[in-house]
């Protein structure tokens, strides 16, 4: 049986503030449905003091402001959309298009057509996620999207270069200098001046989560979004300073951000306890990790380390770090999670920021039925017929006359029996111009 050495807060506590930020979300979609652009603008200037001319930055704009991002930040720019590219690319690849002739002449297939836009969003607030314009654009383009328009929010008033030079670099049509839930709005709903797209996918905070949540039907998203999560399983022999470290490089995304140690080692999880408290102290971004690791740190002390990924599947964590002897026995042994971290050469900040799988997953239990964004999320998988035989038309149409009746479909009967008629020896007793 599991033994917790230090629980989480009652859930309730979360779900009361989740209430009041998609009352105001609902409020503030409304009123960007009825305003537009105006509503956009409103909101833009009251939570980020922005309010330019244009949202839309011009060529010249998205050059000048490259032209101020160090050499050094670039060159890691191309290098990191390079692995994401690749990865992309061979997940593409890996997608066929079908077809096959199931009866002489009957011809099924199916083919990956990419949606005709998608918005990307781009997180600013306390971090500038660069990372998320790799993960979002380059993904996308990969998918063979032919329009994507990009959103960043502007930072205190500042325009976030690095972020800009990777959009561009990403391959993005269009960059907007725009935020929070009338981004997520505008590139759903459409305005005056900005065109409305078919999917939208990036992270983002609350109020994003909250507005693509509302919003899902309307436009399609890449995923239902939380707090970003990390779980490591770890054996003794794991390290506990470095489990500590990775734990609480999570738990800076913000206070609510759940990081959570299963261990089959008590005295692992003690250790790795007293790093954190240790080291939390020094962290510049104690402010976010502390109050994450006070409030949604857990440490899971599990009698066998199968026992330790059955709790880690009850989980169904965001990111899963595997820091034991043997770390690839958890492909065979785990199946709810969105990324797997496997042995202490890797670390879920590589997935973050440079390895080249995708940042883009799922949180709050999603991992259960769903993975992440890949290229795939880009892609609408399509069906085709085609019957170029009459034999088979008319053996079809004799069965789909039957089928369609035993579900009182009179109307689908009658397109089976008009083709079992024309190609076959059937009749068509109900038309009253055949009978004359």
């Amino acid at each position: 049986m599991p033994r917790f050495l230090k629980s989480p807060v009652p859930a309730a506590q979360v779900s009361a503030a989740r209430a009041d930020v998609a009352e105001r979300v609902h409020a503030i979609l409304d009123d960007i449905r009825e305003r537009g652009d105006d509503a956009v603008r409103q909101y833009s200037e009251k939570f980020d003091g922005w309010s330019p001319d244009s949202f839309r930055l011009s060529p010249d704009a998205i050059e000048r402001i490259i032209s101020d991002v160090p050499g050094t930040v670039l060159d890691d720019i191309r290098f990191v959309q390079k692995q994401v590219r690749t990865f992309a690319q061979a997940q593409r690849d890996s997608m066929r298009d079908v077809e096959i002739e199931t009866l002489p002449g009957v011809h099924l297939g199916h083919r990956h057509v990419p949606v005709a836009g998608a918005g990307a969003y781009v997180p600013g607030g306390r971090y500038p996620l660069t990372a998320s314009a790799h993960m979002t654009i380059v993904t996308a383009k990969v998918a063979g999207v032919p329009r994507v328009a990009a959103c960043t929010p502007p930072i205190r008033g500042e325009i976030p270069a690095a972020t800009v030079a990777a959009m561009h670099l990403a391959g993005a049509d269009e960059i907007y200098l725009l935020g929070g839930v009338q981004a997520v709005a505008a590139l759903a709903l459409g305005t005056e001046t900005i065109g409305r797209v078919p999917m939208i996918a990036g992270p983002g905070n609350a109020y994003v989560a909250e507005a693509k949540r509302q919003l899902f039907g309307e436009v399609g998203i890449d995923l239902f979004a939380g707090p970003t999560e990390i779980l490591v399983i770890a054996d003794e022999h794991a390290d506990p300073f470095v489990v500590a470290v990775d734990l609480l490089s999570q738990a800076e995304h913000g206070p609510d951000s759940p990081a959570v140690l299963v261990t089959t080692s008590e005295a692992l999880g003690r250790e790795v306890a007293e790093h954190i408290e240790r080291l939390l102290p020094g962290m510049p971004t104690k402010d976010f990790a502390g109050p994450a690791w006070r409030d949604h740190g857990e440490i899971v002390v599990a009698d066998t380390l199968d026992e330790a990924f059955e709790i880690a599947d009850s989980y169904a964590s965001e990111h899963v770090e595997v820091l034991t002897e043997n770390p690839r026995q958890a492909l065979d042994k785990m199946h709810d999670y969105g990324a797997l971290f496997l042995g202490e050469g890797t670390c879920v900040s590589y997935g973050d920021k440079v390895i080249g799988t995708n940042h883009v997953l799922p949180t709050r239990g999603a991992a259960r039925y769903t993975g992440g964004l890949w290229v795939g999320k880009y892609l609408k998988t399509v069906t085709y017929q085609e019957v170029t035989d009459t034999s088979s038309s008319a053996l079809l149409g004799e069965v789909c006359g039957r089928a369609a009746r035993v579900e009182l479909f009179e109307g689908h009967a009658r397109s089976g029996d008009v083709r079992a008629a024309k190609y076959g020896k059937g009749t068509l007793p109900w038309n009253d111009e055949a009978r004359a």
